[in-house]
């Protein structure tokens, strides 16, 4: 029988994304009988880690699961701990915080559209390549992602894992001239962001389309980065207290990482597609319209058109830290006391791969007793699963080479970080 029919292909390592894992694929009889997307980077511990550690040291220590996304675990861990403390925070640190993670939704956005995803629409193998054939679009992200690092050295103390994030807001504020020095160059970043969207929109998107709910938080009246109620696009609204009623975990045999389902509807994703769909109407006018015309409609369930929506977002977050600092007041305080309590608290922001939850439970010395975190790759999961089983049915009369290079791009699609995931391709096609 052909070796369509039967067939197994091995791939050493997934590239281009965050972490180390594998996918199996085995079709029989010229149909796709299982997929698996392994995650197999050893369990990181970090919720054990935070065991007996004092109510203030979560954001410094979560802020190590990823060099890519440390301001979304420092977010929402704060978000966590002040919840569980019963702290709110004042109007001018909160803003400060949605400012520096602005900071982090561009470095992240321009990281995976132009060194990740972009090589793939290209036909080149690697960033490198797409530097050799076109230095000119690498500088222009690269002098992109530089803007959204400098924002978070300023407000966080440094680019890579801020220092100056505390529990109740900062150890320090920037001074307004520190900011306001920013905007020029957020003004040639939002040229560049737009410049951006339209050359991947430029792109040849394969037809594909998922009919997988969604979910992300909302907040009425801007597009939700740090703070809102959690909703998706079947109708479901709860708030961030009852995330874990609602996301059931388990594990599975093939992953370090947990798969999470919406309790009695199944699979779901999570990420930018999932916040435009729950939030674009919220966007600024001149992102809306840099979405309208790149061919955005009220939702994207092209996974491949993905990266257009993250060049949208990172429109609207230069938009958004342009806005930011023309309001800034430099609050009375850097940060406003959160005493120790016994309690439970839970948090969720949007890191840019979408909803990142995290819950704290303190004893009455203010002490961890126990942590849970939801990183959106482990969200995802189950979904990406079944995308790359209807994806890979049907291409089966694709060689094993470019069906391969065709699943690792359709994985990219999701920008999986999959060290943050683990509690990535090593592609196995078996034919046979």
């Amino acid at each position: 029988m052909s070796h369509r029919y039967h067939r197994q292909i091995d791939v050493p390592a997934l590239a281009r994304v965050e972490g180390e894992g594998a996918m199996h694929v085995r079709v029989r009889d010229g149909a796709v009988a299982d997929v698996r997307l392994e995650i197999y980077e050893p369990p990181r511990f970090f919720e054990a880690f935070l065991r007996g550690r004092r109510h203030t040291e979560p954001p410094d220590i979560t802020a190590r699961i990823c060099g890519i996304c440390p301001v979304a675990y420092q977010m929402s861990a704060c978000a966590a701990i002040e919840d569980a403390c019963g702290v709110i925070l004042p109007p001018g640190i909160a803003e400060l915080r949605r400012l520096l993670y602005c900071g982090e939704w561009i470095e992240s956005h321009v990281l995976h559209i132009y060194l990740l995803h972009a090589p793939d629409f290209l036909g080149l193998g690697s960033a490198l390549a797409l530097a050799r054939e076109r230095r000119d679009l690498v500088e222009r992200g690269l002098a992109l992602k530089k803007t959204g690092n400098d924002l978070i050295d300023v407000i966080g103390g440094r680019a890579i894992h801020p220092v100056n994030v505390r529990v109740g807001g900062f150890y320090r504020v920037p001074a307004v001239a520190e900011l306001a020095a920013l905007r020029p160059r957020l003004r040639i970043a939002l040229d560049l962001a737009l410049e951006t969207v339209a050359w991947v929109a430029g792109f040849e998107f394969p037809e594909f389309e998922h009919d997988h709910e969604m979910l992300a938080l909302v907040e009425p009246g801007r597009y939700a980065i740090e703070s809102g109620t959690l909703a998706t696009t079947g109708g479901l609204t709860f708030d961030v207290d009852r995330f874990e009623d609602h996301i059931i975990e388990q594990q599975v045999p093939h992953s370090t990482a947990l798969h999470a389902t919406l309790a009695g509807r199944g699979r779901y994703l999570t990420g930018p597609a999932a916040r435009y769909a729950l939030n674009h109407r919220w966007l600024t006018p001149l992102a809306r319209q840099a979405a309208e015309s790149a061919g955005l409609g009220a939702r994207c369930v092209n996974p491949y058109r993905s990266i257009i929506v993250r060049a949208v977002e990172t429109v609207y977050a230069v938009e958004e830290a342009i806005r930011l600092i023309d309001a800034y007041e430099p609050p009375r305080s850097a940060a406003v006391p959160v005493p120790a309590r016994a309690g439970v608290g839970r948090g969720a922001t949007e890191a840019p791969r979408g909803t990142l939850f995290h819950r704290y439970e303190l004893d009455a010395d203010g002490l961890v007793t126990s942590a849970r975190i939801v990183p959106p790759t482990s969200q995802n999961q189950s979904a990406v699963e079944d995308d790359l089983a209807r994806f890979v049915a049907t291409r089966l009369d694709l060689d094993d080479g470019p069906l391969t290079a065709a699943c690792e791009q359709a994985i990219r699609n999701y920008d999986p970080c999959i060290s943050c995931a683990t509690h990535f391709l090593d592609l196995r096609v078996d034919r046979g």
